[in-house]
């Protein structure tokens, strides 16, 4: 949707530059996702050098000599630092952001030291491997994730982050809560399901763009009330993705794109979009089913 309204707004005629921008972007998520993921492991790492030199002090308090080990020997923070899979994605994609901005880390460590989460858990005689897991999850749901600064450093890193740091924190977090006491129980996930899925983005995208007066032919007659001009354009745009997935999409299930839709305007366009994109997509779907105009295939068909 960004991609079609960046051409729009831009006048550009280049398609394949906006591609490969959009390309560029999907698999910069990754990115995000592995500088997300290992601030956890960053965490413990300051938090041991923390320890180790407050064990060195000359006046170290009994406290510092025999600190509580509690939260480094947490052992999903273990499983993740130990993670040939994480490290191989780190190694791969050079991401080394905490190495160079370790002040980020020191920031968050601090503002879990004084948590009342952190505090609880550290002063518990024991722990349950589930109670462990919880306590990295509900870390990094609310101490992490919702951080102010992290947020600012990772717009100002990189702009097309802002939209995909929702779907990465709540990515990590599933993950999170589904680990095991095996060593060997995460792995990073691939980007895309399989080369259909890679391919879908970049297919919707060229499909609408270069079918775009044949797409708006779809919903001209359906706003008698409305002159073209007055639609807002990303409310044009998302009625011709939509209309573009009802007919060049045979997998794509229909209620899936209309739901998928109405949830794209109501958080990026006009308070009053979602309902007038519903009652279009609704005129839509039943003419063109009136006169056969779909037609779905497979999971399309549900």
């Amino acid at each position: 949707m960004q991609s079609v309204y960046a051409m729009h707004q831009s006048g550009s005629d280049s398609v394949e530059k906006q591609e490969k921008f959009l390309q560029y972007s999907l698999e910069n998520i990754v990115d995000l996702y592995l500088i997300m993921l290992s601030s956890l492991v960053e965490i413990r790492k300051k938090e041991i050098d923390y320890i180790n030199l407050a064990q060195k002090k000359h006046l170290a308090t009994p406290e510092e000599r025999n600190p509580n080990l509690r939260f480094i020997n947490n052992p999903v923070l273990l499983a993740l630092d130990e993670s040939n899979s994480l490290s191989i994605a780190l190694e791969k994609r050079k991401i080394n952001n905490w190495q160079a901005n370790d002040d980020t880390i020191l920031m968050l460590l601090q503002d879990i030291k004084q948590s009342e989460l952190y505090q609880k858990y550290m002063v518990k005689k024991a722990v349950t491997f589930e109670e462990e897991r919880f306590f990295i999850a509900d870390m990094f749901s609310e101490l992490i994730a919702p951080n102010e600064k992290l947020y600012s450093y990772l717009e100002d890193f990189k702009l097309t982050w802002v939209d995909d740091i929702p779907v990465v924190n709540t990515q990590i977090l599933k993950q999170l809560k589904k680990m095991t006491d095996d060593a060997d129980s995460f792995r990073v996930p691939a980007i895309y399901k399989d080369e259909e899925d890679k391919d879908f983005a970049s297919a919707l995208f060229r499909k609408t763009v270069l079918n775009d007066s044949e797409l708006a032919k779809e919903f001209i007659d359906k706003t008698p009330n409305w002159d073209l001009e007055r639609i807002a354009e990303l409310d044009t745009i998302i009625l011709k993705m939509a209309i573009c997935e009802f007919l060049k999409f045979p997998s794509v299930p229909m209620k899936v794109t209309i739901n998928e839709y109405l949830e794209l305007a109501k958080e990026y366009s006009t308070p009053k979009s979602s309902l007038f994109i519903n009652g279009i997509l609704d005129n839509i779907v039943k003419d063109l089913q009136a006169n056969n105009r779909v037609n779905k295939t497979g999971r399309g068909l549900i």
